[in-house]
């Protein structure tokens, strides 16, 4: 489901032809990048999720809730000064409810959220990034937000041990900036992601709790159908008959499946200019999501190759300065690992 993006103000850039007559591109001051927190949209009453999966989640939302008792009036301040910062990552299956259980956290603590994707702090210019990384976190500070970073993997994937490109160093600059500025955050945070085997390991030990989102059971297909079945659509049988028979039949559907097929059947039927919505129109969207669904499950055998380039080119890039920043970044993550 689509949410609301944070506003980002891109920095711009002269193109050639702006250039001058000694080949110098002229000076432009660049647009200051601008992340705006939002209102929750959802609760966790807006949200079905299978028992296990609410509990954990209610439980780190609950720790969230009780730390100033815990680390102000109990005094854990001042024996666990690094400890304040709440890391929770969701992650499995799309479609399962992560982006809506983060903001259902949100609401829970009665706060605002700042989503961040990685499309919204990536630079195709060496060096932005990490700057970008660093403005989300000054403005979840002065904003008292909580964190989002929707498809986290895209930003806490491993790094890179033989650097042969610029790319390459520009990788490890950006997630060793987000290794340190999660070190010193001391407020929630919140990744999601489909897939946590691309974490790299040292964020794995920073996130304190790793959340397992799961499809549905029987149960929570049923109150999925239910719920995004309205009312008002004229269907050929009895609407807990249709859901609890939907439910029974089809597995392996996560709860954005079962809200697409709900809208597809609806407008197959429209098409054909029926007055109501058949069983078999519901049937026909869930065998066409589950088709391409195991489709985009197989695996492909495309090779890609990056061509090395020289250190001198690295260099040209980012400077010597930014190579220096990455290896005191690199070093300062392997002693706090230590």
């Amino acid at each position: 489901m689509p949410f609301g993006r944070p506003v980002f103000g891109t920095n711009h850039r002269l193109n050639d032809s702006q250039a001058d007559s000694t080949g110098k591109k002229e000076e432009v001051k660049k647009e200051e990048s601008v992340f705006v927190p939002v209102e929750p949209k959802y609760t966790f009453d807006d949200i079905i999720l299978p028992e296990r999966v609410r509990e954990e989640v209610m439980n780190v939302a609950d720790y969230a809730k009780n730390s100033k008792i815990v680390f102000e009036d109990w005094g854990l301040a001042k024996t666990h000064k690094y400890s304040k910062q709440i890391g929770i990552n969701l992650w499995g299956e799309p479609g399962t409810g992560k982006t809506m259980v983060a903001h259902a956290i949100a609401s829970h603590l009665g706060r605002k959220i700042l989503i961040v994707n990685y499309a919204d702090i990536e630079s195709k210019y060496v060096g932005e990034t990490p700057k970008n990384i660093r403005k989300v976190f000054e403005a979840g500070k002065a904003t008292g937000s909580i964190l989002f970073f929707d498809e986290a993997d895209a930003i806490l994937s491993r790094r890179v041990t033989n650097m042969s490109s610029a790319t390459d160093v520009s990788v490890n600059q950006t997630r060793s900036v987000m290794l340190m500025l999660m070190n010193e955050y001391q407020d929630f945070i919140i990744f999601a992601t489909n897939f946590i085997s691309n974490f790299d390991p040292a964020f794995m030990r920073r996130i304190a709790v790793h959340v397992k989102f799961e499809l549905p059971d029987l149960r929570c297909r049923t109150l999925l159908w239910e719920k995004y079945i309205p009312d008002e659509m004229p269907l050929q049988m009895p609407k807990d008959e249709l859901c609890a028979d939907l439910a029974g039949k089809f597995e392996g559907l996560s709860g954005g499946d079962i809200s697409n097929a709900v809208l597809n059947a609806a407008f197959m039927a429209a098409r054909h200019e029926e007055q109501s919505v058949s069983e078999d129109y519901f049937e026909q969207a869930v065998t066409n999501i589950l088709s391409s669904k195991k489709a985009n499950q197989k695996k492909g055998n495309v090779k890609v190759t990056e061509k090395p380039v020289s250190e001198e080119y690295v260099r040209k890039q980012i400077g010597q300065k930014g190579i220096d920043a990455v290896n005191e970044a690199e070093s300062s993550s392997v002693k706090g690992e230590q």
